[in-house]
C-alpha cells in the first residue's frame, strides 16, 4: 500500500506538468529563432501489476512517471543531440535523471563520419534476438512494460564511419565496457540455480561490474556492403560478455568474463518477403577449454528469419534460433553432479504479427518466444493507438510459461503481468 500511494503522488506530482505543455511549441521556437536549438520530449505515465502473487516480490510491476527532453543544435560542421529523462518510478520509490544520448555528429571528410559521446547503437538482422548485436540491452524495462525503446541502453563511445566503393566499414570504441540490465531480483524473480528455488528482493544478484577505464574497454567492428539489394556483413566484438556469466566463489559474487564475438550476417528479398541468416561464434576467453563450471563456455549462434505481407496491412515473421555448446563434452565432465547440466544445443522459435487499422493510427501486435527444447515461452501481445499527433495510448502483456522453474522462461511465471500507457508528445 505504501508503495501505491507513492506511486500515485509520483504520477500526480508529473501529470500537474502537463498544462506546460500548452506552452512547448512556443518555446520551441524561441529557442530556435535565439539559438538554433529544436526542442521536442513528451510526457509518459505508465502501470502494471502481476496477474497473479510473488511472495518474492511487489504486486506492482511497473509505475513511471517520465518527461523526455530531446535538444538539437546544428551547425555547417556538427550536430549535438541531447535526449534526457526525468523518470519517478513508484515501484522503487525514487526519481532518477538519465541521459540517453549527448553526443556530437560531424563529417570531417567525404568518406568518413564520426559520433562521440553518449548513444545508443545497434546492427544486425535479429528481431528481439541479438547476435552480432552486442550491445548493452534492458530486458528488466521490457520484461515489466516500458517502450520498446528502452530495451536499448545507452554507452560512452566514439563511432567511425568509413565509407568507400568497396565496403562501409564501422568501428565503435567504448572506453568502459556497461553490461546489460539483467534480472537480479530486485523487480522481477528468477531461478537461483545455487538454491535450486526462485529468489527475488531478499536473494539479490552480487555482481563486480568493470570500472577501469580504459582497460576495461569494449571494441565492436562492421564491414558492410550491400551487392544487388542483398546485405552482407561482417562483425567482430573484443569485450565482455553483456551479463556477469562468470562466479567467483572466493568472493561470492558473479563477474562479467572476456569475450570475443566473430560472425557475419546476410539479408536480402525472398520469394516476395525479406529473409536473413545470421551467425556469431561467441569465444569465451576465460573459459576456452570449456572446463570451469563457474564460467560461461563457448558456443555457436545461427539464426534464419523470414518476414512476409501476409494480408493488407497485416505483416508476418518467423525465425528459428540455435545455441550450441563449443566442447560440449568438456563441459560435462567438468560440471559437478549436483548442478543441473544445459543443453548441448538449444533451439529457440519466434512468431511476429503486427496488424495496421484505423487508417494506420492502431497497431495490433504479437510477439511470442518458444523453446521446443525447454517446452517454456514467453509472450507480448500489445496494441498501440494514435489519438491525436501528441496524444497516445498503449497497453499489454508480459505471458511467461514453462514446465520446469528451472527454465529460462519459466523461471519467470511469477512475473507476468498487464501494463498500459498514456503518452503527450510536444
Amino acid at each position: 500500500m505504501r508503495g501505491l500511494c507513492c506511486c500515485t503522488r509520483l504520477l500526480l506530482a508529473l501529470a500537474v506538468l502537463l498544462p506546460i505543455t500548452a506552452l512547448a511549441d512556443s518555446l520551441s521556437d524561441r529557442l530556435y529563432d535565439a539559438a538554433g536549438i529544436e526542442l521536442a520530449g513528451f510526457y509518459d505515465l505508465r502501470a502494471g501489476t502481476r496477474l497473479q502473487g510473488d511472495p518474492l516480490e511487489k504486486q506492482l510491476s511497473l509505475a513511471d512517471g517520465r518527461m523526455r527532453l530531446e535538444l538539437d543544435r546544428e551547425w555547417d560542421a556538427a550536430i549535438l543531440t541531447f535526449k534526457g529523462d526525468l523518470l519517478a518510478d513508484g515501484v522503487t520509490e525514487s526519481v532518477d535523471l538519465e541521459v540517453r544520448e549527448l553526443s556530437l555528429s560531424a563529417s570531417p571528410l567525404d568518406f568518413l563520419d564520426v559520433k562521440a559521446g553518449r548513444a545508443t547503437f545497434t546492427w544486425g538482422t535479429g528481431d528481439l534476438i541479438f547476435i552480432n548485436d552486442t550491445f548493452a540491452k534492458d530486458w528488466q524495462s521490457f520484461f515489466i512494460g516500458r517502450n520498446d525503446e528502452y530495451l536499448k541502453r545507452p554507452g560512452n563511445g566514439i563511432k567511425l564511419s568509413f565509407f568507400s566503393d568497396l565496403a562501409d566499414l564501422d568501428i565503435i570504441y567504448m572506453p568502459l565496457f556497461e553490461g546489460s540490465r539483467f534480472i537480479t531480483g530486485n523487480r522481477l524473480s528468477y531461478f537461483n540455480p545455487a538454491t535450486g528455488s526462485l529468489a527475488g528482493q531478499d536473494s539479490q544478484v552480487i555482481r563486480d561490474q568493470p570500472d577501469r577505464w580504459f582497460r576495461d574497454d569494449a571494441l565492436h567492428l562492421r564491414l558492410s556492403r550491400t551487392l544487388a539489394s542483398v546485405e552482407l556483413a561482417l562483425y567482430g566484438y573484443m569485450g565482455y560478455w553483456q551479463e556477469p556469466e562468470g562466479f567467483d566463489p572466493l568472493a561470492g559474487q558473479a563477474f562479467f568474463p572476456r569475450l570475443n564475438v566473430f560472425g557475419g550476417s546476410v539479408r536480402g528479398a525472398l520469394w516476395g518477403g525479406i529473409a536473413n541468416v545470421e551467425l556469431g561464434y561467441y569465444d569465451s576467453r576465460d573459459n576456452t577449454d570449456s572446463r570451469n563450471p563457474l564460467i560461461r563456455p563457448s558456443e555457436w549462434r545461427v539464426l534464419a528469419g523470414y518476414e512476409h505481407e501476409l494480408a493488407h496491412e497485416l505483416t508476418g515473421s518467423i525465425q528459428y534460433y540455435l545455441e550450441s555448446i563449443h566442447n560440449y563434452v568438456n563441459y560435462r565432465q567438468a560440471l559437478p553432479t549436483d548442478m543441473e547440466p544445459r543443453d548441448h544445443n538449444t533451439s529457440t522459435l519466434t512468431l511476429r504479427l503486427t496488424q495496421l487499422a484505423l487508417e494506420q493510427n492502431l497497431v495490433l501486435s504479437l510477439f511470442v518466444y518458444y523453446s521446443p527444447d525447454r517446452d517454456d515461452g514467453y509472450a507480448r501481445p500489445k496494441f498501440s493507438y494514435k489519438i491525436t499527433d501528441q496524444w497516445q495510448v498503449d497497453g499489454g502483456f508480459n505471458l511467461f510459461w514453462g514446465r520446469r522453474l528451472s527454465s529460462f522462461w519459466g523461471q519467470f511465471e511469477n512475473n507476468t503481468n498487464i501494463f498500459c500507457g498514456l503518452r503527450y508528445s510536444f
